[in-house]
């Protein structure tokens, strides 16, 4: 590895009385009520310790904040950085309670390597990984597989998705980009799914990509190309105090990298997304054997019993990652 990798990661503390108060203020009656986007299972250090023994590489972890912070955590760790909402999202555009503005402006932030990772609080890494699974030859290691993108429910993602394409559809030429880059999108590491991708061919837009709901890794230069091109999308989005039909997101700046052949083919990327409570077979499968490297916890059911699911899980990650990290007071 020649050059500096870093790690993003937004975290919310929707018990923090402050960000109650503030989000009540900002929303009013439009308040997001879906309490499940914001509840703190307490996992934090388990996601540190995780980082620690299976990413020691990571020169930075930029953790972004509203300004609450999880207990325990040694603040003036060389390897951290913490950063508030304020810190780089422009003033007349917070509060947010966005996760879609929180995300299109991590481009802002100070020191952020050119080579970083965009990882959610609810991924943990189970297993070693090494630098070349996300970046190889200084670019962005990447799986650029077609897919056809069907909106089958209300679910707001899906706007999302439409208009991130829409943006790569009007900026490029999918027979240009495949014709430029031929080996990039026909690469053997895919497996099957290159099948995909012969399939979708003859189409002369782009359709969709497959899209796993795990860490990305980007370039900070093609969050700057994108916004430099589309100045009034991304700040549409950053207006919305809450994710709004209209918003793009960082998948954005993904399809782009594809669209310019700014990464290197790799297989696609091993984990799993699980939700808690739907899933808990599978996800104490899966703790147990750490099965994946990688797994996405996903919090998203208002049914799910709380306090159960976290008594159930809490102890396979103390069985994981049972030492303090650094990060750790």
């Amino acid at each position: 590895m020649t050059h500096d990798i870093d790690l993003v990661v937004p975290w919310v503390d929707g018990n923090d009385p402050q960000w109650q108060k503030d989000k009540a203020e900002a929303l009013g009656q439009e308040g997001d009520q879906r309490v499940i986007r914001y509840r703190d299972w307490g996992w934090m250090k388990y996601w540190f310790r995780a980082v620690e023994k299976n990413m020691p590489w990571i020169r930075k972890v930029h953790f972004i904040t509203y300004g609450h912070l999880p207990e325990g955590i040694k603040t003036d760790h060389p390897k951290l950085h913490i950063v508030n909402h304020k810190d780089y999202i422009p003033a007349e555009y917070l509060p947010t309670f966005n996760a879609d503005v929180i995300e299109m402006n991590i481009f802002r932030i100070e020191g952020l390597a050119e080579h970083f990772i965009y990882a959610n609080d609810d991924t943990f890494f189970l297993r070693p990984l090494k630098p070349e699974l996300f970046f190889r030859k200084g670019l962005p290691a990447d799986a650029a597989i077609h897919n056809v993108f069907q909106f089958h429910s209300r679910d707001l993602i899906f706007s999302l998705i439409t208009n991130d394409l829409l943006i790569l559809n009007e900026e490029f030429s999918k027979r240009e980009v495949m014709k430029k880059h031929p080996g990039k999108w026909f690469h053997p590491s895919y497996g099957f799914s290159v099948f995909k991708n012969l399939y979708l061919a003859p189409i002369t837009y782009f359709t969709g990509f497959m899209d796993p709901h795990l860490p990305n890794c980007f370039l900070k230069s093609t969050f700057e190309e994108a916004y430099a091109k589309y100045p009034e999308r991304f700040e549409t989005t950053f207006s919305h105090k809450l994710r709004n039909r209209d918003d793009v997101n960082q998948w954005l700046c993904r399809y782009w990298q594809f669209a310019t052949g700014k990464f290197v083919p790799r297989h696609p990327i091993s984990g799993a997304f699980l939700s808690i409570g739907k899933d808990d077979e599978k996800i104490c499968s899966i703790l147990q054997r750490r099965a994946k490297p990688m797994v996405c916890l996903s919090d998203d059911d208002v049914n799910v019993d709380f306090e159960k699911e976290k008594q159930l899980l809490t102890p396979y990650f103390e069985r994981i990652f049972p030492e303090k990290s650094s990060f750790e007071i």
